[in-house]
């Protein structure tokens, strides 16, 4: 890993500030730009279902990842999500405007997210892949901690405009910290040139092989199902806590907690990872949001329980960004690592939208969280538990995936040796 500190440092910092933060941005700013612009809250849950038509972006981001290289395709983002946060301090008010603002963010900024920036871990290191990851994981969780307690004091003393607009120029100066940090991709193309003579990939060659493993279908049904909760941690967070009698100020002790949370969740399972079946280890965790959502639907409203069930989501979120990672290097390899990627952070995507249209659906015939948090957390338990069917596996070289490629699986003919 010393020898890789740069992408590390890279990927690390770009997760940080990227669009990993629009979570504890809009959960920090949401009460605030509900009351100041009189939405309703049901109809604010529902703006999360826009990724729905936006996941699809995430295919395509990974394979540009994969053929352009992380550091043009970051800069995607690195523009768009300056401008993004400016364009909200000068809305007018109607939720239609917030709405259009959250559809480009949404399609355009992905391109700072896990599906390119971990590329830069798994190319770059190997042997401590699992710690790696977590290191450059922990971005948002660390920038969470940080910023989560200082945008809620923020918005509260200046206001959400005034929060955006210094949320702009962060954004902007830690973009162009990111771009220099990553490495050229024309060095690390000649010095993949000169190791290797392998012919260039293409898509029509990668996907089948993707689509027929088993890994990819279990992964797959993991993000569809384990995702279902996670429009509480990026946007829900304080208006459930305060649904549940907890203070504005202890709000934002829980918004801490969730990201404390993170942080142990990456390093535990990163560590893990590295010296414990992944299978195993990624039941686990995956599984453990179950325990705090049923928590919450609970009548345990004391604030030590509320905390608890808080961290065990922050937790099992933070582990996700390094299970999916190291999950997809181990069964598919570094050659289509951001295309499959892609493909599952789709599925995340989609799985989040769809959380936030049932959570809207729900509190509206409801009035409250309970209904949608049952059955989220049965969802999870049910992930999780295919993740059980990956097994130890392990990295393919290339020439296995070659052999996958062209070689069809015959059978012996009758009375063969």
């Amino acid at each position: 890993m010393r020898a890789a500190w740069r992408p590390l440092l890279a990927a690390t910092l770009g997760l940080a500030t990227g669009m990993s933060m629009a979570g504890p941005v809009t959960t920090a700013l949401a009460p605030s730009l509900i009351a100041g612009n009189h939405w309703s809250p049901a109809d604010f849950a529902k703006v999360g279902s826009i990724a729905l038509f936006t996941s699809f972006a995430f295919p395509i981001i990974g394979r540009l990842a994969d053929v352009l290289g992380v550091r043009f395709t970051a800069l995607i983002g690195m523009t768009t999500l300056p401008l993004a946060y400016l364009a909200y301090s000068l809305m007018d008010g109607k939720l239609s405007t917030y709405v259009a603002i959250f559809f480009i963010q949404s399609l355009l900024c992905v391109t700072t997210t896990s599906t390119v920036y971990t590329r830069l871990v798994v190319q770059h290191v190997e042997k401590a892949r699992g710690l790696a990851l977590a290191i450059a994981a922990s971005g948002p969780a660390v920038s969470g901690i940080i910023m989560g307690p200082v945008l809620n004091h923020y918005v509260e003393v200046h206001g959400w405009q005034a929060s955006y607009q210094a949320l702009a120029i962060f954004g902007a100066i830690a973009g162009v910290i990111v771009f220099l940090l990553i490495p050229p991709e024309r060095k690390a193309a000649k010095a993949e040139a000169a190791a290797s003579t392998r012919p260039k990939r293409r898509a029509r060659d990668d996907y089948p092989v993707i689509f027929r493993k088993t890994a990819f279908w279990c992964l797959v049904g993991a993000m569809l199902l384990c995702n279902l909760p996670a429009t509480i941690m990026l946007v829900q967070l304080k208006l459930l806590m305060l649904a549940n009698g907890v203070s504005g100020e202890g709000a934002g002790v829980m918004l801490a907690t969730m990201s404390i949370g993170m942080l142990a969740g990456r390093f535990v399972a990163g560590v893990s990872l590295d010296r414990y079946r992944a299978d195993l280890v990624s039941f686990v965790t995956l599984g453990l949001p179950s325990v705090g959502l049923f928590i919450i639907a609970s009548s345990w409203d004391a604030p030590a329980v509320l905390t608890f069930a808080v961290f065990c989501i922050g937790f099992s979120f933070g582990a996700e960004g390094d299970i999916i990672g190291f999950l997809v290097a181990r069964h598919f390899g570094v050659d289509v690592y951001s295309s499959v990627m892609g493909l599952l952070t789709f599925c995340t995507s989609f799985s989040t939208a769809s959380g936030a249209l049932l959570l809207g659906i729900t509190m509206e015939r409801t009035g409250g969280y309970d209904l949608y948090l049952i059955i989220a957390g049965i969802g999870v338990l049910v992930g999780a538990s295919l993740l059980l069917i990956l097994g130890k596996g392990r990295e393919p070289s290339h020439v296995a995936m070659v052999f996958e490629e062209t070689v069809p699986v015959t059978t012996a003919p009758s009375g063969a040796a």
